[in-house]
This record gives C-alpha cells, structure tokens and sequence, in this order.
C-alpha cells in the first residue's frame, strides 16, 4: 500500500479520535454525560458554556469530516484561548505540565495540524 495512503488513514483517525474527546468534554459540559461536577449549574451563556457549544459543534464537524479546516482552527483556537484563560494564569507559563495545561496544549496542536493538513481518508467533505 502507499505510504501516502497510510498517512491519510492515519490523518482520519487522528481526526476522529480527537473529535470525540472534544465531543466528551462538550457532552459532559451541556448534558452532563459523563458527569463531572465542576458543570453542575453550568450557565449556556458563560465562557466554559460557550467552549461546551463550540466543541459540540465542532466536534461533530470534525467527526464527519465537513468543513474540518475551519472547525479545527476553531477548536485549536478555543484550546489556545483556554490554556492562556484557565491555565497559563496558575503560573509556570512555559511548563503545561504544573499547570495542568498539556491536555489544551495537546488537543490544540492536534488540530492546529489538522486545520493545517485537512482531513485525511474518510471525510464526508471528501478533500484531503
């Protein structure tokens, strides 16, 4: 099989897997599944709201593949926004790891590289 080919597949399910735990952290902000009780009483309108509405709707997105450039850089940006918000001020800017900022750091990198590379294979929007 084609190296390239193997980097598409390996591209989608990159994709895939980190739409779903941004989907988990949207599903356990707005409808508390899984529940974690830091959402109790979570206000729509507030930013932890609003992070739990872009992710809902950009993980969906990027599950399927449509419009995944721009979802990603979306996602990537809210990530971005939320290590600069809730955990960069904790101190330690440059060290995530006593911050506990790795996982934001993570997911933004992952789809910053998406946004950056495209979907992969299995993409109902159908570009690479």
């Amino acid at each position: 099989m084609n190296p390239n080919a193997l980097a598409s597949y390996a591209q989608a399910l990159l994709r895939i897997v980190a739409s779903y735990l941004v989907l988990t952290h949207a599903s356990a902000k707005l409808f508390h599944v899984p529940h974690i009780a830091m959402f109790d009483n979570l206000p729509l309108f507030s930013l932890l709201g609003a992070a739990g509405v872009i992710e809902l709707v950009g993980g969906v997105l990027m599950l399927l593949g449509i419009f995944t450039r721009a979802a990603a850089f979306v996602l990537s940006s809210e990530l971005a926004f939320a290590y600069f918000i809730g955990h960069a001020p904790q101190g330690n800017f440059l060290l995530p790891l006593l911050n506990a900022g790795e996982p934001a750091v993570l997911m933004c990198s992952i789809f910053l590289f998406i946004a950056a590379a495209g979907p992969g294979a299995w993409s109902i929007g159908g570009r690479r």
